[in-house]
């Protein structure tokens, strides 16, 4: 076998429509654009949801799309079953669970929620605590300090402040 004895399987290609040839072509007239209007025109690219000018049903009903809160703050959560990593009565802060690898990133707030207990006292700051977590942690005899959160915007307008 050559390559110029090659063809493409039987049915797999298909010859180009060609529109505007006569009418005994049955793509004659119109050449299958219908009549007059928009969409008839050469040239015509429309995007999908437009509705010739009306207001478009994806912004008449804004609820339907979702909304994405733009100022929403991200909390790195933990429980606090993975704080008995720690030595008993040690202090546990948001630099020293990052550097443990308990959360992904040193940038982000840290949270702690109530899933699994705590067996010994120990002192956690973090910048968020759930109610129960709080009650397991103080249960327990450990203490609890929330440290606030310096986000950047926040700490180039009070570095800027200071000058």
């Amino acid at each position: 076998m050559r390559q110029n004895e090659l063809s493409p399987a039987a049915g797999s290609r298909k010859d180009r429509k060609r529109v505007g040839r006569g009418d005994g072509s049955g793509h004659g007239t119109y050449s299958g654009r219908g009549c007059k209007g928009q969409k008839a025109r050469a040239g015509c690219n429309m995007k999908p949801g437009f509705e010739g000018g009306q207001l478009p049903l994806i912004k008449r009903l804004p609820q339907k799309r979702g909304f994405v809160n733009i100022f929403r703050t991200e909390y790195s959560v933990i429980n606090i079953d993975k704080l008995n990593i720690f030595e008993s009565g040690s202090e546990v802060t948001p630099d020293r669970l990052f550097a443990a690898g308990l959360v992904k990133s040193a940038r982000q707030p840290v949270k702690v929620l109530s899933d699994g207990a705590i067996e010994y006292p120990l002192v956690v700051k973090a910048h968020k605590f759930s109610a129960a977590a709080k009650a397991k942690i103080e249960a327990a005899g450990g203490k609890v300090e929330e440290v606030e959160y310096a986000s950047a915007a926040n700490q180039a307008t009070t570095s800027s402040g200071s000058d």
